[in-house]
């Protein structure tokens, strides 16, 4: 059967079932970042979940333009999330007008995706240099070759950039740090979302911000630890 042929209004999928229920009793520490670190510790165990910490990053444009595409999460710390990418690129160009950013991960298996809202900025230079040279010699030498989102007349003009490069630097000479380097998204929301079978989803969210303490009435709006408050949405 073709892809054509089957209604994409007839695809369904089985989430959870109402006795596997996210609830805010099953949350440990009521604390996004060590919740995060729960569901990627699961997610990066489960079988059929390759690349757990992909991650789809949205931007706006000076113009107000939305766009996204996938990234790699590198690190989660107290402080945020962190990843990496060329300062040349469309998503950096994004950043630098408007550092309001998103980000989604989602692991099907699991049936679980946390959503990221915050602000982006550049790590320490010192930071991506460590990282950069942590990672494999190709991937440097990559990066070094490709002016991310630029233009080019071909597929054969990089290869010919990679190979030029790999012949200057041999197999000893240290892969100078491209412009490239890593952002920190500092969070003021992440959402955690289960699938449930009768779509009656479960979504909790975490959000801090000067003053949201304010807002706690314990009804709708809970306090949280370290700053932050969380709240049950509809789905």
């Amino acid at each position: 059967m073709s892809a054509a042929s089957v209604p994409l209004s007839a695809l369904r999928m089985k989430y959870m079932e109402k006795k596997e229920a996210f609830l805010e009793e099953n949350i440990k520490v009521k604390e996004p970042i060590s919740l995060f670190n729960e569901w990627m510790s699961q997610a990066v165990q489960t079988e059929g979940i390759l690349e757990p910490n992909a991650a789809s990053l949205a931007t706006v444009n000076s113009k107000g333009c939305p766009s996204n595409r996938f990234v790699l999460l590198k690190d989660v710390s107290a402080a945020g999330f962190t990843f990496f990418t060329n300062y040349g690129s469309r998503k950096a160009s994004d950043i630098e007008n408007n550092n309001n950013v998103a980000m989604t991960l989602y692991w099907c298996p699991l049936r679980r995706s946390v959503r990221i809202e915050g602000t982006a900025e550049k790590i320490p230079k010192e930071d991506s240099l460590k990282y950069f040279h942590e990672r494999p010699r190709a991937s440097q030498i990559g990066s070094l070759a490709s002016e991310q989102s630029s233009r080019i007349p071909s597929r054969q003009h990089l290869d010919q950039i990679e190979k030029k490069l790999k012949q200057d630097l041999g197999d000893d000479k240290e892969v100078p740090l491209p412009n490239w380097g890593g952002y920190l998204i500092r969070p003021r929301l992440i959402e955690f979302w289960q699938g449930q079978t009768d779509r009656l989803h479960d979504r909790i969210v975490f959000r801090k911000h000067a003053g949201v303490e304010k807002e706690v009435d314990n009804v709708l709006i809970h306090p949280a630890e370290n700053g932050w408050v969380y709240e049950r949405l509809a789905p």
